[in-house]
């Protein structure tokens, strides 16, 4: 795989399985219920999550707006559908691309996006897209993680990546943080039509049970597969063991903080 297909974030069909069951529980779900609540969900609403992956947003909005409402959950990657068909029914899961979204003008009340805007391979377009789909006084509703730097477990994993495997398997960890400086956040908002957006940056913890287990969402929930095999895995480990030890409790789980930037913006 090269680099551009790392850095927009596809995994295969068992990488989503392992997201689903290891990265959501650590890092994503806890994100759902307040981005829900930014956009301010209400029954009977219609809500499109863009860049659903397996459903976690997408499941926790279908709760609020009720069964008199639609929700729709869209992503490009087939293996994260599947995935989401099987733990969410009675939700639309569509297949698409955020940049060309296949609903007509004005569909929905709320649009959400959940960590997917890093990887868009067009990022002013995919707004301008979430804001074509908009009924007047809907909103738009995104997440994007904060600065690597204020994630310093991740900060210092891309570092030990870097120096084990190179640039390109440390770019394709450092992905998810392109979008973490705020004034980088902000310009893009501004850039795409939001310019009165309001943005929070909310503080998060990321927590695994292990440095093991870390490491395995890592290489084999990610893209970093394409870089890291059996014995490099299996090297990361020992290594990771031995420099990250300042992020394990004392009883071998790992936590550090994991903060990220909400924005809303009303359609008016």
């Amino acid at each position: 795989m090269n680099t551009q297909a790392v850095i927009t974030g596809q995994v295969s069909n068992s990488a989503a399985e392992i997201y689903d069951e290891f990265f959501v529980p650590a890092l994503f779900g806890a994100w759902a219920e307040p981005l829900c609540e930014a956009a301010g969900l209400k029954p009977g609403q219609a809500v499109l999550d863009v860049a659903c992956g397996t459903g976690v947003t997408t499941r926790a909005a279908a709760e609020r707006i009720g069964p008199k409402g639609r929700i729709v959950g869209l992503d490009r990657n087939a293996g994260m559908l599947e995935v989401a068909r099987r733990r969410g029914s009675g939700i639309e899961w569509s297949q698409g691309l955020a940049e060309d979204l296949p609903f007509a003008e004005g569909s929905f009340d709320s649009v959400l996006c959940q960590f997917g805007l890093m990887f868009f391979d067009d990022k002013v377009q995919a707004i301008r897209e979430m804001r074509r789909m908009l009924r007047p006084g809907g909103r738009i509703a995104l997440t994007a993680w904060d600065d690597e730097e204020n994630s310093p477990g991740y900060a210092r994993m891309i570092e030990l990546i870097d120096e084990m495997f190179g640039s390109d398997a440390a770019n394709a960890l450092r992905a998810p943080f392109n979008l973490g400086q705020t004034e980088r956040f902000r310009s893009l908002l501004v850039e795409s039509g939001l310019s009165d957006a309001t943005t929070v940056t909310v503080s998060g913890s990321a927590r695994f049970a292990s440095i093991r287990e870390w490491v395995r969402m890592d290489v084999r929930g990610w893209t970093l597969a394409e870089f890291i095999d059996d014995a490099g895995f299996e090297a990361l480990v020992e290594k990771a063991e031995k420099r990250l030890v300042q992020f394990v409790g004392t009883d071998g789980t790992v936590e550090f903080p994991a903060p990220a930037h909400i924005a809303v913006w009303e359609c008016r």
